[in-house]
């Protein structure tokens, strides 16, 4: 793939990405009826779901700023796949394995915003160590 074909994925991917974590983190710090009952179903207590609200939008301010914290957005890119993981996990074991179709399509939205994101950084990075 060219340069800007794996741009044109990262792009996507993030403002994606940005509105199903905002979103999220958004419901969760506002007690949405919704995300809590299902969130509280799943076992988890009051205090763990404010603090992953407020990781969730932090999350989404780093991921949304263009061309820095790079070394920053590899950790946003694993909470958010710790997150995905123990969602998915969480609903299999409680819900059952037919509720897991959103984790699964977060998953591939995110492992395909990720390549895009090391590939756009590998590429700068080459660039810097070839004096371009």
């Amino acid at each position: 793939m060219k340069n800007s074909t794996y741009k044109k994925v990262y792009l996507a991917g993030s403002i994606l990405l940005s509105l199903w974590f905002g979103l999220s983190g958004f419901f969760e710090l506002t007690r949405n009826p919704a995300v809590w009952d299902i969130t509280r179903k799943l076992g988890y207590p009051e205090h763990f779901i404010y603090i992953l609200g407020v990781f969730k939008i932090v999350g989404v301010f780093i991921l949304l700023i263009p061309n820095k914290f790079n070394r920053l957005k590899e950790w946003v890119f694993a909470g958010m796949l710790f997150d995905i993981i123990f969602a998915f996990c969480s609903k299999v074991a409680v819900l059952g394995p037919y509720s897991v179709a959103d984790t699964l399509i977060a998953l591939a939205i995110l492992s395909a915003t990720y390549f895009s994101f090391n590939r756009i950084c590998h590429i700068i990075y080459a660039a810097k160590d070839l004096g371009r």
